[in-house]
C-alpha cells in the first residue's frame, strides 16, 4: 500500500487507513535510530530539497537527519541565502530548482496555501513543513505516533488541545488526525484565540482549562503565535499564563496516566511551567526522537520504494 498522492500538503486529505499506514512504517523505522550505525540504503541516489521560508530548528533538523538516515542527498536552503532576496518569485525559484531534478521539496512557508500551489506546478513530491495558520501535517502525523505509542490507540482517546488555536497550523492538522483516528478532540484557549467555526470540525470548545483536563487522555499545549498575532489576544503573558499556562497545580486536575505533548519551541513559565515539561507525563522529548521516524516514513511512502511497487 501507498499514499494516493504524490505530495503531503494536509493530514485533511489523509484518510483513516493512510495516517495507520504512516504510523505503522515509522514504528518500523524507529529503531535506525537506535542501531550504532544509523542509516540504511532506502533512498540512495535520492535528491531531497529543504527550502524554508520561515526559520525553523526542529522541523528542518528533523526532515534532513531523515533524509540522510535513508542514504538520500539532502540540500538546505533558506530565504536569506537563496534568490528570493534578489527579487525572485517563489514559482521561479521551484522550477529552477526542478531544473536540477530533485525527488521532493520539503517546504515551509509563511503564507497558507504555498506548498499547494506548488505541488500543481512541480512533478517532484512537495511536503508541507508548515503554511502559514493552514497546517503542519508531519508534526501532527508524529503526534499520532508518539500517543499511540504511549497508550496502544488512539480511538476513543479525549484529547485536549490548549492555546492559540486561530494561529496554530498544528492545531489544525492535529484536530483533523486525530477525529478521523477516532479520538475525542477539545480546544481550550481563551474566546479572542479560538476560531468561531471550530466546531464544524468536530471538535468541543471550553474555556476553563480546570474543566477542559478533569478526564482526558492527552494534553497538547501550544506556543502562543505572537509573530502571527495583528494585535493582542490577551491583556498580558502573566495573565494568560495565570489562566491557560500548564502548572503542577492544574496538572492535578486530570488524571495520573494523562500525557502531555507540545510541538516547540516552548516558552517555559508561559504556556508550560518546567516541573510539567520535564515530568514524567511530558512526552515532549519523545515527539523529537518519533518526528525523524515518521519522517522517513514520508520520504519512503512518497519517493521510495513504496512507490516505485505502486
Amino acid at each position: 500500500m501507498r499514499l494516493k498522492s504524490k505530495d503531503l500538503i494536509s493530514t485533511e486529505d489523509l484518510s483513516r487507513d493512510e495516517i495507520e499506514l504512516l504510523i505503522s512504517t515509522a514504528e518500523s523505522f524507529k529503531e535506525i535510530s537506535e542501531r550504532d550505525i544509523k542509516k540504511v540504503p532506502t533512498l540512495r541516489g535520492r535528491t531531497i530539497i529543504n527550502l524554508f521560508y520561515e526559520s525553523s530548528t526542529r522541523t528542518r533538523t528533523s526532515f534532513e537527519i531523515a533524509a540522510k538516515r535513508m542514504s538520500a542527498d539532502a540540500i538546505n536552503i533558506s530565504t536569506s541565502s537563496s534568490s528570493v532576496v534578489k527579487g525572485e518569485t517563489l514559482r521561479d525559484t521551484a522550477k529552477n530548482l526542478e531544473a536540477m531534478n530533485p525527488d521532493c521539496l520539503v517546504v515551509r512557508h509563511s503564507s497558507s496555501g504555498t506548498p499547494n500551489i506548488l505541488a500543481k506546478y512541480l512533478r517532484c513530491s512537495v511536503i508541507n513543513a508548515g503554511d502559514g495558520a493552514h497546517e503542519h501535517p508531519s508534526q501532527a502525523l508524529l503526534d499520532l505516533f508518539t500517543v499511540r505509542e504511549a497508550k496502544g490507540r488512539i480511538e476513543g482517546l479525549k484529547v485536549a488541545i490548549v492555546g492559540d488555536i486561530t494561529n496554530s497550523r498544528v492545531a489544525r492538522s492535529n484536530i483533523h488526525a486525530l477525529g478521523k483516528m477516532g479520538a475525542e478532540v477539545r480546544v481550550v484557549g481563551p474566546p479572542t484565540m479560538i476560531p468561531m467555526d471550530i466546531d464544524s470540525m468536530g471538535c468541543s470548545v471550553f474555556h476553563d482549562l480546570k474543566d477542559a483536563i478533569v478526564d482526558v487522555d492527552v494534553i497538547i499545549m501550544l506556543r502562543i503565535q505572537m509573530e502571527r498575532q495583528k494585535a493582542p489576544s490577551f491583556p498580558s503573558v502573566r495573565e494568560y499564563s495565570a489562566l491557560y499556562g500548564l502548572d503542577g497545580k492544574k496538572l492535578e486536575k486530570a488524571p495520573k496516566d494523562v500525557v502531555i505533548l507540545h510541538p516547540g519551541p516552548i516558552n517555559r513559565g508561559v504556556e508550560i511551567t518546567p516541573e510539567v515539561a520535564d515530568g514524567p507525563c511530558s512526552l515532549i522529548l519523545d515527539q523529537v526522537k518519533n518526528g525523524i521516524a515518521m519522517r522517513m516514513a514520508i520520504f519512503y511512502l512518497l519517493i521510495g520504494g513504496a512507490r516505485e511497487e505502486g
